[in-house]
């Protein structure tokens, strides 16, 4: 990196993991950590070439007011949402969206940028885009694709010197599985609550 980001990146790392243990429990306090922590990601990302990673963080500070409304006010009953999960239609869409997206930007980044890893890049900012609204209404599944996005996040972040951040994205990748597990815990008392 151009410029000494350690102790920024830190408080990021720091305010990430904060954001991930806030929602495994389903804590709406999870959105105000996501915000700072994207927050800075938005200049380090920047600073190291990775633009999409970059424009993705500012989205994500976007995204952190959304969930914040969608967790307590969203819902039929304005109450906040509750734990859903999507069909396989919905998913293959989502999937076919990433894909095609990633390609698209992959491309013009390649030949328009001295974008890094311009694929990986794209991939992992277009899955985030999706995933993230998946998180925001709840969805259960959202666990599973940030294995994905973590898993190939930690080799775009070593590839770029962000140790820290990779380091985190580890630690994101064993939270994400114990994530699903509690959610979907949480989704089957809940179901079985509304038939009871």
């Amino acid at each position: 990196m151009s410029f000494d980001w350690v102790s920024l990146e830190t408080l990021a790392v720091a305010l990430g993991i904060g954001y991930l243990l806030l929602a495994m429990r389903q804590n709406s306090l999870c959105w105000y950590c996501a915000f700072f922590s994207t927050a800075i990601y938005v200049t380090i990302f920047g600073d190291v070439s990775l633009y999409m990673e970059s424009a993705l963080n500012v989205y994500y500070m976007g995204m952190a007011v959304y969930g914040w409304l969608q967790w307590q006010k969203g819902g039929p009953d304005h109450s906040g949402v509750e734990i859903v999960r999507w069909t396989a239609k919905q998913h293959s869409a989502g999937i076919l969206g990433i894909l095609l997206a990633s390609i698209i930007s992959g491309y013009l980044l390649s030949v328009s940028t001295d974008a890094r890893l311009p694929y990986l890049d794209s991939f992992t900012t277009w899955a985030s885009v999706f995933t993230t609204v998946m998180v925001a209404r709840k969805v259960l599944e959202n666990w599973l694709y940030w294995i994905v996005i973590n898993s190939v996040s930690i080799f775009l972040y070593i590839d770029r010197d962000l140790n820290q951040t990779a380091m985190m994205f580890s630690v994101y990748l064993l939270l994400s599985v114990l994530g699903y597990v509690a959610w979907k815990k949480n989704y089957v008392t809940q179901n079985r609550e509304i038939i009871a």
